[in-house]
């Protein structure tokens, strides 16, 4: 099935479960459930080893993927997803939590490496390729050893404001969407251009 033009695949990673739902290295499905709510996007259904739902913003369709893999294996259904519609790389979007990014803060990349995050690294190993977006939430590094915080929940001053880093991050997608990612990455980036980031440091 041919990507139509105006076919973009955004993909949130996270964990699946109850029991990682308000973690932190859940940022990307926050995000993707964010936009899904923002389009009126239906229900998602099971498919590709995840979640998906379809959903129009103008004329261009949104498909809108949480893989239910777990994190080290986010690669699987990125492949069979991107195998399905047949997008190019560059209308793809990959969301997600980033432990070096302080809270409150986001990072919009062309391309590049994994930077230790494993989701990352299993869809560069998948794909065989760094070649894709992926919009970073900042997390913040904490106190605790990497696992545990990145599976820790957030900390009641940043729980009040993870609603407007979340909507914050949906804005940057739509400026993908809309404008290209260099140029949303030339806005989103900026220090000056910050309507992006919750007040939050």
């Amino acid at each position: 099935m041919p990507a139509t033009p105006g076919t973009r695949l955004v993909i949130g990673l996270g964990n699946p479960g109850q029991r990682y739902a308000n973690t932190r290295h859940n940022a990307g499905f926050f995000v993707v459930d964010e936009l899904a709510r923002r389009l009126g996007a239906p229900e998602s259904r099971k498919r590709f080893k995840g979640e998906v739902s379809e959903a129009r913003r103008g004329g261009e369709k949104f498909i809108l993927v949480q893989p239910q893999t777990y994190m080290n294996e986010s690669g699987v259904t990125v492949r069979e997803a991107i195998q399905w519609y047949k997008p190019d790389l560059s209308q793809v979007l990959i969301v997600v939590d980033d432990l070096d990014i302080p809270f409150g803060e986001l990072r919009l990349r062309q391309r590049g490496s994994a930077g230790g995050h494993n989701g990352l690294k299993s869809i560069i190993g998948t794909l065989g390729t760094q070649d894709f977006a992926r919009l970073r939430v900042g997390i913040g590094r904490g106190k605790n050893a990497t696992i545990s915080h990145v599976l820790s929940r957030f900390a009641p001053d940043e729980e009040a404001s993870l609603p407007t880093l979340i909507a914050s991050a949906v804005d940057i997608v739509e400026l993908w969407a809309d404008r290209g990612v260099i140029e949303a990455m030339n806005i989103a980036n900026d220090p000056a251009n910050q309507p992006f980031s919750a007040p939050v440091k």
